[in-house]
């Protein structure tokens, strides 16, 4: 890097972190104007409220208006090098507009690393812990469940297992079924009152089971206050929401994915969506910085202010379209691969564009 270079991206950092700074405190303000009354009717202590959820809501607050600080840093920079002819001057010393707007390129890059690694590493820790704090202080935090009544899993290729309705909180199944198939017949029956998973075990154990192994003319019957159960579900299969995948790192949530495809549960495709969107969402960040580079490489009339209003539109129609595209990708329409990666590959086809029309 030579000192041109080092100068924009030292700049860009500077407009980015300030940018940063200021939409998190007002998203905070924001935030605790409309949950306060919540805050106070259930009891939360101001240490709880800023050590458990908004320190831990600054991480997420991050990755999401990352994308914006950047384009604003770059639209902001390259206005001021524009209004000042030093673009022009640049130019004319022989550094051509693509040679420029490779620190950007590199300053884009740098922030979506780094973004990355917090939403993959870290972020989920610090949601798992602020997820709890609304479930238990705020209004609906509750109501993200996907099941919660009438739940079948597929243990095996040959086995299914039922509950009429499980408590995530207790780790409790009620009224349960587990069915084995010897090809088209019943080959085994368990029916309990309740289930309840023991974590010293690892294990689930029955509460009055009634255990009936069927051949071919007959049954035969037994019955047990408490029966150890060897299934290959957890509880999280179990208690499924639609948070689970923000809170666990990318090997965890692939795991997590698998898991659900293993056990015949439905919905497979929500939380594809959402670990793949999270994975692509930096991407977002490098666009928008070329976006802004190539938009503010011009003068025009109305100063700052117009550069900001377009950049501002810009991100909330890349917004729109990202979460537009993704009840498609979770009713199954489009593949979840092609409903997270497609607004950054249009976006940035229009970055590109930008750059070739940009006056050399």
């Amino acid at each position: 890097m030579n000192r041109l270079d080092r100068y924009i991206f030292f700049r860009l950092s500077a407009i980015a972190i300030f940018v940063l700074v200021m939409l998190i405190c007002i998203f905070i303000i924001v935030d605790f104007s409309e949950n306060s009354d919540d805050f106070v009717d259930k009891g939360a202590s101001l240490i709880d409220i800023w050590r458990l959820y908004y320190l831990n809501y600054i991480p997420e607050m991050i990755r999401l208006v990352s994308p914006l600080a950047v384009l604003i840093a770059c639209l902001y920079l390259t206005v001021q090098l524009t209004e000042r002819l030093e673009i022009t001057a640049i130019k004319a010393s022989g550094i051509s507009l693509y040679r420029l707007s490779l620190p950007y390129l590199f300053f884009g890059l740098c922030i979506a690393g780094t973004v990355s690694y917090l939403d993959g590493y870290v972020i989920p820790v610090s949601n798992a812990e602020r997820i709890a704090f609304e479930r238990e202080y705020l209004s609906g935090g509750s109501a993200d469940r996907i099941d919660r009544g009438g739940i079948f899993r597929q243990e095996s290729d040959s086995t299914i297992l039922n509950i009429n309705f499980y408590d995530a909180n207790a780790n409790v199944g009620y009224r349960t079924t587990y069915v084995e198939f010897d090809g088209d017949q019943i080959k085994r029956m368990v029916t309990a009152n309740r289930i309840t998973w023991v974590d010293s075990t690892q294990t689930w154990i029955t509460d009055r089971a009634r255990d009936r192994v069927f051949e071919k003319t007959k049954f035969e019957e037994t019955s047990s206050e408490r029966m150890e159960l060897d299934l290959n579900i957890l509880p999280r299969d179990l208690a499924r929401r639609s948070s689970d995948i923000y809170q666990l790192n990318y090997p965890d949530a692939l795991e997590y994915i698998d898991s659900i495809r293993r056990i015949g549960a439905g919905g497979i495709t929500l939380p594809q969506v959402q670990l793949f969107s999270r994975m692509a969402y930096p991407v977002s960040i490098v666009v928008l910085a070329l976006i802004g580079f190539a938009l503010a490489t011009e003068r025009r009339k109305g100063g700052k202010g117009v550069y900001i209003a377009l950049g501002f539109s810009i991100s909330f129609i890349y917004l729109a379209i990202m979460k537009i595209i993704e009840p498609f990708g979770i009713a199954g329409t489009v593949t979840p691969e092609f409903a997270a990666i497609f607004p950054h590959v249009f976006f940035a086809c229009i970055a590109i564009l930008m750059l070739l029309l940009a006056k050399k």
